[in-house]
């Protein structure tokens, strides 16, 4: 689905507290996590990453807003080639907003020259996984890792794509 009332831009000061919201929203709605990850102390971990990442990442964060409402974000943190986060409202979800986003950021890499795209999931993530695929990615590796969000390992993914030539 293509979104053609969409727009992408950078985010401001002004949005930190909704980007913060929307983060937890989508991470809230996912079916991904074992119940034993969302104890309340992981819940108000999380809750509070997303709420000061905005403000303390030294990445690149970009919105995707629809009549003034901000319906998702994605960043890129930590290296250039790396989409560190990719959320979607879930009353927004499968409307083509993260498809929008991804493909935004993928953009950006090529036009900076970077060879490939890489990201993570949650490897119970099957929405997520089959939105990086349809976008050309590839899951490249599965294992354990330690969640530094949430303060616990979980099953990862890592999905790489190669990023056209400009």
């Amino acid at each position: 689905m293509v979104v053609t009332d969409l727009t992408i831009r950078r985010i401001t000061a002004a949005d930190h507290e909704t980007v913060g919201a929307v983060g937890f929203a989508a991470w809230a709605a996912s079916d991904a996590f074992e119940d034993s990850y969302l104890d309340p102390d992981v819940i108000a971990r999380v809750r509070h990453e997303f709420a000061i990442f905005p403000k303390e990442t030294k990445g690149e964060i970009v919105v995707a807003e629809r009549g003034g409402t901000i319906l998702g974000w994605g960043a890129r943190e930590n290296q250039p080639n790396y989409v560190s986060d990719l959320w979607v409202h879930p009353d927004h979800q499968g409307n083509g907003v993260g498809r929008a986003l991804l493909l935004h950021l993928c953009e950006l890499m090529a036009s900076e020259g970077l060879v490939t795209a890489r990201l993570d999931t949650h490897a119970r993530n099957e929405g997520a996984i089959r939105l990086y695929e349809r976008c050309g990615f590839i899951i490249i590796w599965r294992g354990r890792e330690f969640s530094k969000s949430m303060g616990v390992e979980l099953e990862k993914v890592h999905l790489e794509k190669r990023l056209p030539d400009r």
